[in-house]
């Protein structure tokens, strides 16, 4: 049988936090599996990484669509063994509540909380079968913290937390680690561009943000940080 190649998955690769996410681990000779629905993004950043780095391995995929997921997931098991799930990938809306269609709800929920939800289901077999793994949860302070015009995001980002929290309790006779970030706000493409343009200088950076996680990946300790919550050195906007 042949060997399959230990990997990092990750969704929502293509681009800000995700994208940095993909160089830092890399330069660190991390394999990493990245799942986007932006292929064309994904082939690009493939290209654009040093021919010294360690693999990167695109695949399309809407982490919103259950049977495409589901699809993906089959074929990437085939050549990887995920040893770690990083889900990144998150959508929005800016605008109040009683403003946003019933296609916008559905599909911030579906990829922001379905999908993390049903991916991770996905995963944790394997990781319970090698009683190890890391799961990462690229959250928000918005799953905390009250913003205007981030209802149903915040209502995402706060559903997946609690059931990482849940989650971590029930695999705590295990090696796994559930870890939750909470970034606070960080210049990706997520913003409106006049938000970025008026903001976007007292925003956390992409890079420094992916540099962090990789931090926070590689530690080698028996202490588990269940949730970090990082904000721009000023606070929040």
């Amino acid at each position: 049988m042949k060997k399959k190649n230990p990997a990092v998955l990750l969704t929502g690769a293509s681009s800000g936090i995700g994208a940095e996410i993909v160089k830092a681990f890399t330069a660190n000779g991390i394999n990493v599996v990245g799942i986007s629905r932006k292929i064309g993004k994904l082939n690009s950043l493939r290209k654009s990484l040093p021919q010294n780095s360690s693999d990167f391995f695109p695949f399309k995929c809407d982490v919103g669509n259950l049977t495409e997921l589901k699809s993906v997931i089959k074929e990437i098991k085939k050549s990887h063994d995920i040893t770690a799930l990083i889900n990144n990938a998150g959508i929005t809306a800016f605008k109040p509540a009683v403003k946003h269609s019933e296609k916008e709800i559905e599909n911030i929920i579906s990829v922001n909380l379905l999908g993390a939800i049903h991916l991770s289901k996905m995963i944790l077999p394997g990781m319970l079968k090698n009683n190890k793994g890391i799961v990462i949860n690229i959250l928000s302070v918005a799953a905390k913290d009250i913003f205007a015009n981030s209802s149903v995001y915040s209502a995402s980002k706060a559903g997946l937390l609690a059931f990482m929290n849940v989650l971590r309790k029930e695999v705590k006779d295990t090696n796994i680690k559930i870890i939750n970030i909470l970034p606070g706000a960080t210049a990706t493409p997520i913003w409106p561009e006049k938000a970025l343009k008026n903001f976007g200088e007292q925003m956390m950076t992409s890079k420094d943000v992916g540099k962090f996680i990789y931090q926070i990946y590689n530690l080698d300790s028996t202490v588990v940080p269940e949730e970090i919550i990082i904000r721009p050195v000023h606070g929040d906007l």
